[in-house]
């Protein structure tokens, strides 16, 4: 079973040892505690390649990432006893190895040749190799029968399934684990919505329902039509929605907490909004300043912690786009299913709570606050909502409505939120999962 979007990427040179080196060097520094993205920009021998090779060890390691679960499994199965700890990175070879036979359809005898070649360059696994080649070829000759055996819960840690059975059901459940199986679409959010149809045609795009365009795989996204000219900057359609629930801010003050990397306030500024972007990684700001000189949109970036910043006067409308586990990105952050626990769900909501009662300080009397994570967990959505109301009796929510946000009522809860999950729109290619309330303070 092939990813479809993967398939381009086994352009990679069969020979390329380059590329393997780099896609184990980036899952060490995941192991190490970085995310992927920070993984991919810090790892220098992924740096140091060009064309099909990059594109062939980025595939590579997030194919192992996206299906570890599987990978683990069918691995297991031709290991007589587990690895001992110090041998984490002969694992990871074999994941790779696997990764590229069953995913990536590179030829088995390279991908066996390489994984040995590449455990052979330390003295710590060499002593694996002929381990590594034993069992790398077996994968390459019974792996895919028995990877179209295993069900769609084995790439996905036990404490998260069993959480989104509890919230979800079994059957969206599965839908969920599904649709973090393959590799998400490109979505843009357009600076002018009224421009969506040039922009469709001279991209060749989709226009969805929510009003992004999304395109399939792209290489480069600063090489299409318009990035130069500032005319859309990149967005998952699920996180466009949370601003959609702010009705008419033109000329209005709104601060957008824990802003960066910035899509957000983009969509606010363009809309006429008087923005107060805050973030306490300057890094990540320099991003957001980055895109607004290049779309030609306005906001004040401040570069300081949420909690320890008040504005001078109160806002018409706050944002919070809160630090949470992220499990609602998976599509595109495929570590994080392995680099979060329960512990931090606990952590989190904790912050965010405190996070929430600062921000409804900053509203004015009939001011509309919009609190919203790209969180899976109820703890970090749903009850946040419910608990904001309990402590704010002058908080009331408004609720979602269709029309606001694409027609999607499915993504409107009982209560009125919005909760999008991977699953929807799944014949276009999915969604993040995204959770968002609105709420208005009594004027």
């Amino acid at each position: 079973m092939t990813d479809p979007q993967e398939k381009t990427a086994s352009a990679g040179p069969p020979d390329g040892l380059d590329a393997r080196r780099a896609a184990l060097d980036i899952l060490e520094l995941i192991r190490d505690g970085q995310t992927l993205d920070e993984a991919l920009g810090a790892c220098r021998s992924f740096d140091a390649l060009k064309g099909p090779d990059r594109g062939f060890a980025r595939a590579l390691a997030t194919s192992v990432l996206r299906r570890r679960g599987s990978l683990d499994h069918i691995i297991g199965a031709y290991i007589d006893r587990p690895l001992p700890k110090k041998a984490v990175r002969v694992m990871d070879i074999l994941r790779l190895a696997a990764a590229q036979t069953l995913f990536l359809e590179t030829p088995p005898h390279a991908a066996v040749s390489t994984a040995v070649s590449v455990a052979s360059e330390r003295r710590e696994n060499a002593g694996y190799a002929k381990l590594i080649n034993a069992v790398a070829r077996k994968i390459s000759d019974r792996g895919a029968s028995a990877l179209a055996k295993l069900p769609a819960r084995t790439d996905t840690p036990a404490w998260l399934w069993r959480a989104w059975e509890r919230n979800y059901g079994p059957q969206k459940t599965r839908a969920i684990a599904e649709a973090h199986r393959l590799e998400p679409p490109l979505d843009l959010t357009l600076k002018n919505p009224e421009d969506s149809a040039k922009w469709r045609d001279l991209l060749n795009a989709e226009t969805l329902p929510t009003g992004s365009l999304r395109l399939s795989r792209v290489s480069d996204v600063t090489a299409l039509d318009g990035f130069n000219e500032g005319a859309w900057w990149v967005q998952d359609a699920a996180a466009s929605l949370p601003v959609k629930l702010f009705e008419d801010i033109d000329g209005k003050h709104v601060i957008d907490l824990c802003a960066a990397p910035g899509g957000k306030s983009l969509q606010l500024a363009a809309r006429g909004g008087v923005v107060t972007a805050i973030d306490k990684s300057e890094t990540r700001l320099l991003r957001l300043t980055e895109n607004l000189q290049r779309t030609g949109l306005t906001a004040q970036t401040i570069a300081e912690d949420v909690l320890r910043w008040t504005p001078s006067e109160k806002a018409d409308a706050v944002l919070l786009d809160a630090p949470c586990t992220a499990t609602g990105t998976v599509r595109r952050h495929p570590d994080i299913p392995w680099s979060k626990s329960e512990t931090d769900v606990v952590a989190l909501a904790e912050l965010q709570a405190k996070m929430i009662d600062h921000a409804v300080a900053m509203l004015k009397p009939g001011g509309v606050f919009v609190y919203c994570v790209c969180s899976l967990q109820r703890a970090e959505g749903e009850n946040q909502a419910r608990e904001a109301l309990a402590r704010h009796p002058a908080l009331s929510r408004r609720a979602v409505t269709a029309d606001e946000i694409g027609g999607l009522s499915e993504a409107i809860t009982r209560d009125g939120d919005l909760r999008t999950l991977p699953s929807m729109l799944g014949t276009a290619g999915g969604m993040d999962g995204f959770f968002a309330a609105r709420f208005v303070m009594a004027g």
